[in-house]
């Protein structure tokens, strides 16, 4: 089983050191410098974003520069998402956007995580463990959401909160660690 493999079934991989995976990242990172320094909403932005993602974009997708990726390739955004400046997609587990998702200034959505064993981390190993966001969703800034985390539909999260497990529908959530702090009547 090759490391990409190992990476996309959530199993212990080599992160650091695999060269398919460091060429796919450093395709990730010249397409997000070209995203990033091309004109807000030209025809060459919107290609370098469309490569970067390796799909048709989702209609009303809207993604402020600048906005980084592990991969891009694995996140999947939904239709009239909205990404606000200064965004990162650490997306090797996969990063899945349901409809009409807002997210704040300097959000980050994180699949990775790593050993706690120092010999284990400097091998370069971690697992990518996949985050999945509903429909009509709201992140305040500086939102952090950890890996394999699923967030319910109809949520918002406060500004500056860190998400370390799931959360249900309609629901506001808050603070580090984030938890519940209210239900949100729907009408």
């Amino acid at each position: 089983m090759t490391e990409k493999e190992k990476m996309l079934k959530g199993e212990w991989y080599d992160a650091n050191f695999d060269p398919e995976l460091i060429a796919e990242r450093q395709k990730a990172e010249t397409l997000c410098f070209d995203f990033n320094m091309s004109k807000p909403g030209s025809d060459e932005q919107l290609s370098a974003l469309q490569k970067l993602l390796g799909v048709e974009l989702p209609k009303g997708l809207t993604v402020l520069a600048p906005v980084y990726f592990d991969y891009g390739i694995y996140t999947h955004f939904g239709e009239n998402n909205f990404v606000n400046h200064g965004c990162y997609f650490m997306d090797g587990g996969g990063i899945f956007l349901g409809k009409n998702v807002f997210i704040g200034p300097f959000c980050g959505f994180y699949t990775a995580n790593h050993p706690l064993n120092i010999a284990e981390r400097n091998e370069g190993l971690e697992t990518a463990l996949p985050i999945r966001i509903g429909d009509n969703c709201w992140f305040g800034a500086n939102v952090a959401v950890l890996p394999g985390v699923n967030i319910g539909n109809g949520c918002v999260i406060a500004a500056g909160s860190v998400v370390t497990k799931d959360l249900p529908d309609n629901c506001m959530a808050a603070g580090v660690p984030a938890t519940v702090k209210k239900f949100i009547v729907q009408k």
